[in-house]
């Protein structure tokens, strides 16, 4: 074991440069190469990457992200722990890990940093291995990251690669992909090509080389700085790296929601929206330091496509001093945005500024965060002002630009709302299609797909059912779901407690097709029991989720019920014993 004690200034000393490969000065180009490549030989030989883990009183958890760590293999040289002055026994557990245990060194700080930078780059500061990794003591790399990381970037000479990230969220397992669409194959990009790349700010699904890092004297904020994710990665890409992509999963990311919340999800209070706004302008700094006023203006536009949304989706939960607050902060950062900006952005974003901009107090929320929805829905009334579409007939400034236009707005990417209502008494299912605008009336929708899909991607159920009159455009069907049940049964769910989503696909009358999420109505959201032959008892418990959105979770047989049971009181009882826990998250 090796030991470090660290101060509140943290490792003093730069990190040697090494030697940069000429290929990774060339200038950055997008490019795919087959991972079967008959020509290619695999470049993995001894061990080059050290893994960063940070912890903070996580004594029960970091165990299991060092292990993750050690078990990469002969690949991983170094796993460097860092423990950020905890108090409940984290040191202790770190001490039995490194003990037989020559990769795995510790390094302790004196004093807590109050956020997660520092502890990183005292990590970085003491590595010696050419590449690095971060990992946070709550989550874990599966089998094969680092190689998989390493392997591209000596493969492509890339100082830069990243996979893809899985987000878990305990204790119900459900499991979804962060930014999806750039981990789709292999390849090597760069910022200036691929703007796409801004979305996503994590640093602990990449491998980096030391010697890019030192060059351009990349590091993370140090002390209680939120969000300090935005701005290294801005640094990052700012530098213009070759940046190379697998499809591999490399980073598993653990969010517990039944603990207390962690710094950057704990967003029921302004302080975060105000530490989200001031990381995300530092990171346009530093693109404009850098002379890239077009990765400045991508990562502005970004703000208005995902950060703005994310949060509008959230502020009919929050308090009215709350919301308040948010809007004022809001608009003073939105009154910033040049007109090419906005219009830069995707349509339900920019019509969310506008309306943000229009309006000097906070209104019509509970639409708002419709429209933030993914997909989103833009409910009526459609407004007009002078034969223009508009949020409102007294907000004429709020413009709904381009949703009469079918260049700038196609129909698949049109905010239509289609209601639903699940009545399980009756196991029927009520659809009403709204216009908008008269886009869809120009080619009515003749028929729509029902789908309703199992949350774990095992099973789903699919009919199609045809639509007739004027707008709103309504229709009725049965839905079996004892059947629905049985499906999630035979696809080896047992007698567990299953969700299903229920999305629907409208074909208009001119062609095509396009897909949506159905917003829930009606008063039937609640829990039922239903005699079934097959299970002898089913539950039945419509929902909205927090987009909204109607699904449906099924408990089939007394076994099923009963786990749903004792969920719920394990869930008031986690409630009770909240305590006080400080942990990290990466964004949402």
């Amino acid at each position: 074991m090796i030991y470090m004690e660290v101060d509140a200034d943290g490792i003093a000393g730069p990190v040697p440069a090494m030697p940069k490969s000429p290929s990774e000065s060339a200038t950055p180009v997008e490019s795919v190469t087959p991972a079967g490549s008959a020509a290619f030989v695999d470049p993995v030989g001894p061990p080059q990457v050290a893994v960063v883990v940070i912890g903070f009183d996580d004594a029960g958890r970091i165990g299991d992200a060092v292990r993750s760590a050690l078990t990469q293999g002969p690949v991983v040289s170094e796993v460097i722990a860092v423990d950020d002055a905890s108090t409940d026994g984290t040191d202790r557990v770190l001490d039995e890990l490194a003990t037989g245990e020559p990769r795995l060194r510790v390094v302790r700080r004196a004093v807590n940093s109050g956020g997660c930078g520092a502890p990183r780059n005292d990590g970085v500061r003491v590595a010696t291995a050419p590449y690095v990794m971060f990992l946070d003591s709550d989550d874990t790399l599966p089998e094969g990251a680092a190689k998989a990381l390493l392997r591209a970037a000596l493969r492509h000479h890339a100082p830069v690669a990243a996979g893809l990230c899985v987000r878990r969220e305990l204790p119900r397992g459900r499991e979804t992909r962060w930014q999806p669409g750039l981990y789709r194959r292999a390849g090597v990009r760069s910022a200036a090509d691929h703007p796409a790349l801004l979305h996503d700010t994590l640093c602990v699904n990449k491998l980096y080389s030391r010697a890019f890092l030192t060059e351009h004297a990349i590091a993370f904020p140090e002390g209680p700085f939120v969000y300090e994710d935005f701005v290294f990665t801005a640094r990052v890409l700012a530098a213009a790296p070759r940046v190379a992509t697998v499809p591999d999963t490399v980073y598993i990311w653990h969010v517990r929601r039944d603990g207390a919340p962690s710094i950057s999800l704990d967003r029921e209070r302004i302080t975060n929206w105000q530490a989200r706004v001031s990381a995300h302008r530092r990171s346009v700094d530093v693109f404009r330091e850098a002379g890239s006023e077009a990765l400045a203006r991508a990562a502005r536009v970004k703000f208005l496509d995902h950060d703005l949304r994310m949060y509008v989706r959230e502020l009919p939960l929050r308090s009215a001093g709350y919301r308040h607050a948010w809007w004022r902060v809001t608009r003073g950062y939105l009154a910033t945005y040049e007109e090419a900006e906005l219009r830069a952005a995707r349509a339900p974003s920019r019509w969310i500024a506008r309306v943000v901009l229009a309006s000097e107090a906070p209104r019509d929320l509970a639409r708002l965060s419709q429209l933030a929805a993914r997909p989103a829905r833009l409910l009526p009334p459609y407004a007009e002002h002078e034969g223009a579409p508009v949020w409102a007939p007294d907000l004429p400034a709020a413009l709904l630009d381009g949703v009469t236009d079918p260049a700038e707005v196609p129909v698949g990417r049109l905010p239509v709302t289609v209601d639903a209502e699940l009545r399980p008494l009756r196991r029927e299912l009520r659809l009403r299609v709204h216009d908008l605008y008269g886009r869809l009336a120009a080619g009515p929708p003749r028929a729509v797909d029902v789908e309703l899909n199992h949350r774990n991607g095992t099973a789903g159920l699919r009919c199609s059912v045809p639509l007739f009159g004027d707008p709103p455009w309504s229709v009725r069907l049965p839905v079996g779901l004892a059947r629905l049940a049985g499906l999630g049964v035979r696809d080896g769910a047992g007698s567990a407690p299953q969700s299903w989503d229920i999305r629907v696909r409208l074909h208009p009358s001119t062609g095509g097709s396009f897909r949506t999420s159905v917003r829930a109505a009606g008063r039937g959201l609640h829990r039922l029991a239903l005699p079934s032959l097959r299970f002898g008892l089913l539950l039945a418990h419509p929902y909205a989720t927090a987009t909204g959105s109607l699904a449906v979770r099924l408990a089939p047989g007394v076994r099923a019920a009963a786990a749903v049971a004792l969920r719920r009181l394990w869930a008031r009882g986690r409630q009770r014993q909240h305590g006080p826990h400080r942990r990290r998250e990466r964004r949402d």
